[in-house]
Parts: structure tokens; C-alpha cells; sequence
């Protein structure tokens, strides 16, 4: 009898929190199939997909952020976009990109992690285009705090 009381609550659980925030969910979402949906592509450019930061102390957190131009007749959508480490973290226009409209990715990137020296990272974005959905990366050196500073 406690082990159906259990899978009850536990399944109550489950729909109560997997239903609280699907109308904001639904606002942010592109329409379905809007990846695999060839009348519905556009195209975009990049206006900067690889970006150097310069030079950071370990411990920063750089900002990068990188633009894209919907170059088509077609309403954009950036529906994937996945840092490659756990170090960047990335956020990125959730809504349609109108044609001519311009839309971001912006990544923080936590220097913390790793060691220092150069570094490379990407970010994989996925859209609603013809063309090839690009890989954004950034690049930058990391150094080691100066130990001999005084505060």
C-alpha cells in the first residue's frame, strides 16, 4: 500500500511540475518542424563567427557576443545553441528574427576552468536555413594571476 501511495505522489509530481511553465515555454519555442521544414528556411549571415577576446587573467569572465543578419524572406529561428565545454555559457535571441532583423548569441566564458594559455572554444547553433548553420568560435589567451601585486 506505501509503494502505491509512493508511485502516486510521484507521478502527481511529475505532471505538476512538468506543466507550470509551458505557456512561457510555447512563447519561446519556433514552430514545429521549423528545422526540417524547407519552406520555411531563410538565410542568414554571419557578421562575425569567430571572434578573438584578447587576453584575459584566470578568474575573468569574458563576454563575447556574436551577430547575425536574417538575409531571407522568411522569419528566423535559432533553435539550438550548445556551448562545447561548461565553461561558456550561452544565451541567444529566442524569438523570430524578422527578414533584415539582427539576432545575437552571447556567450560567457569563465576563465576559471582549465588552465592557462590559448584557447579555443566553439558554440554550435542550429537555424532555419539553406545554408549551413555555422559553428561560432572564440579564441583568446588565458594568464596565470600576477602573484606579485600588491592589494
Amino acid at each position: 500500500m506505501k509503494r502505491i501511495l509512493f508511485l502516486s505522489a510521484m507521478a502527481a509530481a511529475a505532471i505538476i511540475t512538468s506543466c507550470s511553465n509551458d505557456a512561457d515555454t510555447a512563447a519561446k519555442m519556433p514552430p514545429p518542424n521549423v528545422g526540417t521544414d524547407s519552406a520555411r528556411f531563410t538565410s542568414v549571415q554571419w557578421l562575425d563567427s569567430v571572434q578573438d577576446f584578447g587576453t584575459a587573467v584566470k578568474g575573468e569572465k569574458v563576454k563575447i557576443n556574436f551577430k547575425c543578419k536574417n538575409t531571407g524572406n522568411k522569419p528566423l529561428f535559432m533553435y539550438y545553441v550548445r556551448p562545447g565545454c561548461g565553461c561558456t555559457v550561452a544565451s541567444y535571441t529566442e524569438s523570430a528574427i524578422l527578414p533584415g532583423g539582427i539576432g545575437e548569441v552571447n556567450a560567457v566564458y569563465d576563465s576559471n576552468h582549465g588552465t592557462a594559455g590559448n584557447i579555443r572554444k566553439t558554440i554550435t547553433v542550429q537555424t532555419n536555413t539553406f545554408n549551413k548553420s555555422p559553428i561560432l568560435i572564440f579564441t583568446g589567451t588565458v594568464t596565470a594571476p600576477d602573484s606579485t601585486k600588491k592589494s
